[in-house]
């Protein structure tokens, strides 16, 4: 890896377009690298893995919704459409990458990177299947597409905030699915610099999508960035070009909505050549709720076996979560939110309370995707006393290994202080989540799997999660007839059972 040096340009300022960012992500995805065999093994696993929450959010109405979108819009001309999840339907491939990538982001449920920036690498995947499946592609090609993906947005959240000035974290996954797609078709450098200028002009949005009364757009976001990234790079295709420099610009990203005119980041890249394994530094998720909460839910869980009097809100006076700037800001009582106690809060706003998930954790020693979000579970009545007793507070050291670069100190947890009505108290920590491949159960194979078919109860076949799984481990080697299978597939009367409203479309 090396760092590239970015920074504002001003106009009459000589600045070669070989040293643009969006340039070198280009030459990065035109560099045709091959891909190592754990890396391959870790695309099939966020495969398995997004189809797995997919499955699961269905019948929700952001997706319901989403697929009703899409539905309306027949494939285009171009090829032969992508498919929409849950379906044996063909639609026009942008449409597709939208309604998949709502079902994926839905239950905030898959793979996440946490660094200077918020992530959901695997918010990239549906957008690449969809274009793999219009145009034809392969499974080596996908596999290609879906590692550069990975490694331009993880590169990119280690080294430059978004969130730190009210930017959503899905301006660096329209470069990236622009970067993957790129990868993946062979484009030229010069056609994917044009894509991926356009696709981050035009996915920089406010986080007031994450903050407060959290609404469905929450799940539609990454969607939005992946159909916008598509139609880019049918922009880039027909001879379109971008805003340029688009990141390093006078009137760019960085000089206006990042930090300044003065501002100066170092994007760590691979040298041509160099493997991309940017994926393996990536997590996924346990439990259906923000990245943030899976160690507080797994030593939430610890304490209702260790300290069953912490269910009980009569016992406790408080709890108090020492941990990082992050944490505390984005999911904590350091946000603000008065939403994040609210009992009638939806469950968008819920998975981004810590508060809220400690309560629950603690008193069910367990979390469900769907029962501990149900309203009846939030406004019962001890909960909501338990509830609203705990806090958090920052705490440098936390902070300090939340941005840790080494992998062995980077934590994504916190101490727990809980102080009993009688004065005495408990206190335990957790640096990282029990599936974080340093917690104490790493996520293998076997657990996407089984994630999968958890999921997918009452929801799929039997057969059906049978022959997806099946598919999906043989992903490098699919001819362009199996990609076109690489989705989950519900009974057509099981999807019925919410019908499709009615829009423009």
């Amino acid at each position: 890896m090396k760092n590239r040096t970015v920074r504002v340009r001003r106009s009459e300022e000589e600045f070669p377009r070989h040293e643009e960012l969006a340039w070198q992500l280009a030459e990065l995805a035109a560099d045709p690298v091959p891909v190592e065999d754990d890396v391959a093994q870790m695309v099939v696993n966020r495969v398995v893995d997004n189809a797995a929450v997919s499955a699961a959010s269905l019948l929700r109405a952001p997706v319901v919704s989403a697929r009703a979108q899409a539905l309306a819009h027949p494939p285009s001309r171009g090829g032969r459409g992508g498919r929409v999840v849950g379906t044996r339907e063909d639609v026009s491939v942008e449409w597709a990458a939208w309604a998949n990538g709502v079902a994926v982001r839905e239950l905030d449920f898959h793979d996440t990177f946490l660094a200077a920036e918020y992530s959901h690498p695997g918010d990239n995947v549906p957008a690449l299947v969809a274009v793999a499946q219009h145009a034809g592609c392969d499974g080596a090609a996908l596999l290609r597409g879906i590692v550069t993906a990975y490694e331009v947005q993880v590169d990119l959240v280690r080294a430059i905030s978004l969130h730190r000035h009210k930017i959503d974290h899905v301006a660096h996954l329209g470069p990236s699915v622009a970067a993957g797609l790129g990868t993946m078709l062979g484009l030229p450098v010069e056609t994917t610099y044009q894509a991926i200028g356009q696709a981050l002009h035009t996915t920089t949005a406010t986080r007031q999508s994450r903050k407060g009364a959290i609404s469905t757009w929450k799940a539609h976001a990454p969607a939005f960035a992946g159909k916008v990234a598509v139609e880019a790079v049918d922009r880039a295709l027909r001879g379109q070009t971008s805003p340029a420099p688009v990141y390093e610009g006078e009137d760019g990203v960085i000089a206006w909505l990042l930090d300044g005119p003065d501002a100066v980041y170092e994007v760590p890249l691979p040298e041509p050549g160099e493997p991309r394994r940017a994926i393996l530094d990536t997590y996924t998720k346990e439990h259906s709720a923000e990245y943030q909460a899976q160690a507080v839910i797994d030593l939430a869980r610890r304490l209702h076996r260790e300290h069953p009097e912490l269910r009980d809100p009569a016992n406790v006076a408080s709890i108090v979560l020492h941990t990082s700037h992050h944490t505390h800001h984005v999911i904590g009582s350091g946000s603000g939110d008065p939403q994040k106690y609210d009992p009638a809060a939806s469950r968008e706003t819920l998975d981004h309370s810590v508060p809220y998930v400690v309560a629950v954790a603690l008193q069910d020693g367990a979390w469900h995707h769907v029962d501990s979000y149900a309203p009846q579970r939030a406004a019962r009545p001890d909960t909501v006393a338990l509830w609203r007793k705990v806090s958090t507070v920052e705490d440098p050291e936390w902070t300090a290994r939340y941005h840790e670069s080494d992998p062995a100190r980077k934590a994504f947890g916190g101490r727990v202080v809980a102080t009993l009505t009688d004065g005495s108290t408990v206190v335990d920590e957790i640096a990282v989540a029990d599936a974080h491949p340093l917690g104490a159960r790493p996520f293998g194979r076997e657990d996407y799997l089984a994630k999968l078919r958890t999921l997918s109860a009452g929801v799929l076949e039997d057969a059906e999660v049978e022959r997806f799984a099946a598919l999906a481990q043989r992903l490098p080697e699919l001819d362009a007839a199996g990609v076109r299978e690489l989705g989950v597939v519900a009974p057509p009367e099981h999807l019925a059972t919410v019908p499709l409203p009615h829009g423009l479309f």
